[in-house]
């Protein structure tokens, strides 16, 4: 129970890295804070939530058909993983320096219904949890421990995004996050990268 309790904090705490930093669904909930209200933001985040619950999902089911077919996959996979997350972590540092655009993309009609479709239309979201589930999970998952990630992945997603909407309705939080943005994406970005070399580095040391 303890190793699976620091695999599942693990995964939430690389999965909540790469929320953290900017992207489409950064931009369209503060956007929606920005150009329409605070409240509109949260329904764009709990979009995101549950277009994450499906996606995550769909990965960890997939997962679990697939190394019950193909066990001698398990360890090209993980290692895809790892290499992936570092893609990541790259592209999140090489951005660090690219300001945000507020100016426009507000939501028109049902925020939740945006926010739902920007995740499930971001292909990158699904191959992101394939890969940190492949990489960080044992080859046999419990039922309970998919339920769990399931929900933290989902309830990140939504805790975050609806603190990006509540404070960027306000000035003086939106201009410092603005200003801090760099060093975020530096910090997120080196974080994925020491947990990218970590797992394949564990991949190959296992026998």
């Amino acid at each position: 129970m303890t190793s699976e309790f620091w695999i599942i904090l693990s995964i939430g705490l690389v999965q909540l890295g790469a929320v953290v930093s900017p992207g489409p669904s950064f931009l369209i909930v503060a956007q929606t804070a920005v150009a329409r209200s605070r409240f509109d933001g949260v329904k764009v985040a709990l979009g995101l939530g549950a277009g994450t619950v499906l996606w995550s999902t769909a990965a960890l089911l997939g997962l679990n058909v697939l190394f019950h077919a193909l066990p001698p996959l398990f360890l090209g996979m993980k290692i895809f993983g790892a290499l992936f997350l570092l893609w990541i972590a790259y592209k999140i540092y090489k951005h660090a320096n690219v300001p945000l655009d507020l100016g426009g993309g507000a939501v028109s009609g049902s925020p939740f219904a945006k926010g739902f479709m920007v995740q499930i239309g971001n292909p990158k979201v699904v191959v992101f949890f394939g890969s940190i589930f492949v990489a960080m999970l044992p080859a046999q998952v419990p039922l309970w421990m998919t339920l769990v990630l399931i929900a933290m992945v989902s309830l990140n997603e939504v805790w975050w995004y609806s603190l990006v909407a509540l404070f960027f309705g306000a000035g003086p939080v939106r201009i410092f996050y603005l200003k801090a943005k760099s060093w975020i994406d530096r910090i997120v970005g080196l974080f994925l990268g020491a947990v990218g070399l970590r797992l394949i580095w564990a991949a190959f040391e296992r026998p």
